[in-house]
């Protein structure tokens, strides 16, 4: 019986295999085992056209059972696994694996200014907490369900149309430096999702997020290094809407 070979396309395919080894950094903390947090290297064959989220999968499923990270979607909608990647806030299911030099360690921990719990998934409470402050729905003087349409033209919509695609990740208000410093600032999401109620035109309540905002912790903390803007995995021009927030405090006392 022949020796059975590769044929010449077989073997040039497994030659010109797409994986490559990438060096996982990840910071690692269990408070049940040491109130040190410290950092684990993981080495992992993957696609570079993979994710970051699909690297961590890899290390849960097949290296280390014990790692902890949130993720939910994997497609940049539920925002849920924003973390540090090489020192920046983003979003570990829209980072691909060849756009951050995987030729150097990737480094991974939590994001800033909120208590990490265990690995890669701190406390969200303080964060809510914030959002639900600054009363994030539709506010009329009506009390009793409306009769007909609340209609908003297009132009109405617009308005305030950049800042509906938050989807609450984090990622802009724990890139902040005045909210690692200070947990009790609102934090960049907070304003923007009062910005989108403000500028509806449908809503009346608008005075009132104005007066929560012109807190001591409010908009006014905000030092405009656009750590946020940068940060948002959304595209959100955050900066720009939390000064349309601060000029509306403005013109309204004038």
């Amino acid at each position: 019986m022949a020796t059975p070979v590769l044929d010449k396309a077989e073997a040039e395919g497994r030659a010109a295999s797409p994986y490559i080894t990438v060096t996982f950094r990840i910071r690692r903390f269990n408070p049940e085992v040491s109130a040190e947090a410290t950092w684990q290297d993981f080495q992992v064959e993957i696609d570079p056209k993979e994710r970051v989220l699909d690297g961590l999968h890899k290390i849960k499923w097949d290296l280390d059972g014990t790692l902890t990270f949130r993720r939910s979607c994997a497609h940049g909608i539920c925002g849920s696994d924003a973390m540090r990647i090489n020192g920046k806030n983003r979003l570990a299911c829209k980072t691909l694996i060849k756009d951050i030099n995987p030729e150097k360690p990737i480094t991974i921990e939590p994001i800033k200014g909120l208590t990490v719990l265990k690995d890669l998934v701190v406390d969200m409470e303080p964060f809510f907490q914030a959002y639900r402050d600054v009363m994030p729905f539709l506010i009329t003087k009506e009390t009793n369900e409306p009769t007909r349409e609340r209609l908003q033209s297009p132009e109405d919509r617009e308005r305030f149309d950049d800042t509906t695609k938050c989807i609450l990740c984090a990622a802009c208000t724990s890139s902040c430096p005045v909210f690692w410093n200070d947990g009790q600032y609102f934090g960049p999401a907070a304003i923007v999702n009062a910005h989108r109620f403000i500028f509806d035109s449908r809503d009346e309540a608008g005075e009132e997020r104005l007066e929560i905002l012109n807190d001591k912790d409010g908009v006014w903390r905000c030092r405009t290094t656009f750590n946020c803007t940068d940060a948002c995995p959304r595209g959100i021009e955050v900066t720009k809407a939390i000064a349309e927030v601060k000029r509306a405090l403005i013109t309204r006392r004038l």
